[in-house]
């Protein structure tokens, strides 16, 4: 039974072979090059169990996301906040990975009679890829990508996890099984990776719902994955997450839960109802059981 070993890996792989980098934040990290692993969801969903997480914010993040929206009205509504630092006064996060994933910028020729030039207009992405396992499962262009470059060179926050593909597998008897890899350029291992592994696993789990090919392996690769430390002279000990990540590596990682989606949830178009819903109405649509993990680990993050 797997309980997310490899999370436990790559935190002591970055304490034990990070170099000290400075950053955009003034905090000082602990950085290495170009992390991978794979997490096989046949053997449990991957909600860290060596701290507690938070699966109403998994779920309600990732609503947000395949949403399209760019306002954080509807994690306000469900008491998530860790979007708020990044929201301008109106409440918007312009570079907010849905707005690309569902609205992703492409130039096209004007139609004939539309006057000279191009027009810019938009590509859903999701879409396109939910339907496209449907029709050629055994693509390799199963791709969508959050970087838009006239938006992420100059973003206060452009995506870090930047670009996930779908692949169909057969696994040992032959069977199909759907496969997600996600490239990320910058990994915070302890307050981003333990979301983003579940964020899309809880995706993988979605799209093998719509596809009817159930899910399989989860793949990560983290260009730079960091810790963020005190600086050498001892000071910005407040964003010190080194001693928690610690704490954890003492602790024997517990079985890990199951998931279970409302069979009424089939496509994407299922989704949409939920973005009106209380919380209540929203979660027992994505029922995890048997998640008992350590008690939370306050980290204090970098903005």
């Amino acid at each position: 039974m797997s309980r997310v070993k490899q999370y436990l890996d790559l935190v002591r792989s970055v304490l034990q072979k990070g170099t000290r980098k400075p950053n955009r934040t003034g905090v000082d990290t602990l950085s290495t090059f170009n992390e991978n692993y794979e997490i096989d969801l046949r053997e449990g969903f991957p909600l860290l169990t060596t701290k507690e997480i938070s699966w109403k914010n998994i779920v309600v993040e990732n609503l947000w996301f395949l949403s399209g929206e760019t306002h954080i009205g509807l994690l306000k509504k469900h008491g998530c906040k860790f979007w708020d630092p990044w929201a301008d006064e109106s409440g918007r996060v312009p570079s907010a990975y849905g707005n690309f994933w569902r609205h992703f910028p492409v130039h096209e020729s004007a139609p004939d009679g539309a006057g000279p030039g191009v027009r810019v207009a938009f590509n859903d992405q999701i879409r396109w890829v939910a339907d496209e396992i449907k029709r050629n499962p055994m693509s390799r262009r199963l791709v969508v990508t959050a970087w838009a470059p006239g938006n992420a060179q100059t973003s206060q926050l452009p995506p870090c996890h930047l670009l996930f593909m779908f692949n169909v597998q057969q696994d040992e008897r032959g069977e199909p099984m759907l496969c997600l890899h996600l490239t990320q350029r910058s990994a915070d291992v302890a307050l981003g990776v333990p979301y983003n592994i579940a964020g899309y696993a809880f995706l993988l789990e979605l799209f093998s719902r719509f596809t009817g090919i159930r899910p399989g392996i989860f793949g990560h690769t983290m260009v730079d994955a960091h810790v963020y430390t005190r600086k050498a002279d001892g000071s910005m000990a407040e964003y010190d997450h080194v001693p928690g990540l610690q704490a954890q590596l003492e602790r024997a990682p517990r079985k890990l839960p199951r998931l279970t989606i409302d069979p009424a949830i089939r496509s994407l178009d299922d989704l949409r109802p939920l973005l009106d819903a209380d919380t209540p109405a929203v979660m027992k649509h994505f029922t995890l059981s048997g998640y008992e993990p350590h008690p939370a680990i306050p980290f204090k993050v970098a903005v």
